[in-house]
């Protein structure tokens, strides 16, 4: 069996593990499975493992470093289908990498970044989706804005300061728990992240808050 096809078997198995808990949970909550996306984290995984995820299936993949990925997204550009997500923390050099190549923002962290994207999205002549990211936890080692360190009313003035930029469009929030062996432990600061968006929405009737971004490698 060639290399290639060992990839494509051994994804496929991870693939339709995580089909199957998603579905099961989807049932439980009663939530439509088409509502929820598996962002696969292909950071530093070559092409070839990529190609065989697609073979696969995964449409959407996850990328913490830009100039690592612009190269893949470069590679896959005929594909239609892919969408290429930031998810990491993101400098303010690398913005123009972000603006001009990635379908989504998963980690809008300060209002500075946003300035900046939305300079070089002016640039290009694009619309990028983005999520706020929210420090939950509040772990110093977290990125995100903090809402123990700062007021809900001064957060939401800097989020209604990037509603006014017109080349970013805020589709949701994204955060990241502590680490811990038991995932179960996520689990009430991803409920946290949830009671946050609904706040936000009452605030901001207006923004289509649809995305909870929320995962980690456990």
């Amino acid at each position: 069996m060639s290399m290639e096809n060992i990839f494509v078997s051994e994804i496929m198995d991870n693939w339709l593990a995580v089909q199957e808990k998603i579905t099961a949970a989807a049932e439980r909550s009663k939530r439509n499975i088409q509502d929820i996306t598996v962002v696969a984290v292909s950071k530093l995984q070559p092409v070839s493992k990529i190609e065989a995820a697609i073979q696969c299936g995964i449409t959407d993949f996850g990328e913490n470093y830009p100039e690592q990925a612009v190269e893949k997204i470069h590679h896959f550009a005929g594909n239609t289908q892919i969408r290429w997500h930031m998810i990491g923390h993101l400098q303010s050099r690398k913005a123009p990498i972000v603006a001009s190549d990635f379908s989504m923002f998963h980690s809008l962290d300060r209002l500075s970044i946003a300035a900046r994207l939305e300079n070089q999205l002016e640039a290009v002549n694009r619309i990028l989706p983005v999520l706020l990211e929210v420090n939950i936890s509040g772990e110093i080692s977290k990125a995100g804005w903090d809402l123990r360190t700062m007021s809900f009313e001064q957060w939401i003035e800097e989020v209604n300061q990037i509603t006014k930029l017109p080349s970013l469009r805020i589709q949701g929030l994204m955060t990241m728990p502590p680490f811990d062996t038991q995932p179960e432990q996520s689990r009430i600061y991803f409920h946290q992240l949830s009671e946050l968006r609904n706040r936000l929405i009452k605030v901001f009737p207006g923004l289509e808050l649809k995305h909870l971004s929320m995962g980690t490698s456990q």
